[in-house]
């Protein structure tokens, strides 16, 4: 309790990032932008960001699996203008 109540006095948020051998959640502050939140994870992704992946933690629990979240046509891609939401699953583009 005292970990969120800390972090809503804060405004903070959570987003995750997912590999084959990994799940990593990344914090920041709500209302950070996607090209922001990527330079989180390395500031080479915020000058070359493209654009994201994303699905929310919520949609995952509810279908059970990555593969039945995209079956289901619940991926969207977002722009540099995206608000990262918390608890969201991004999969970063960058060049």
């Amino acid at each position: 309790k005292v970990i969120t109540t800390m972090r809503t006095a804060l405004n903070l948020g959570s987003f995750f990032t997912t590999g084959a051998d990994e799940v990593r959640q990344w914090t920041i502050r709500k209302g950070t932008k996607a090209p922001a939140a990527a330079g989180v994870i390395h500031t080479d992704f915020e000058k070359t960001f493209i654009q994201a992946i994303v699905f929310n933690y919520d949609t995952l629990k509810e279908f059970g699996s990555e593969d039945k979240v995209k079956a289901a046509g619940k991926v969207m891609t977002k722009g540099k203008e995206y608000v990262v939401e918390d608890g969201d699953v991004l999969l970063i583009k960058a060049g």
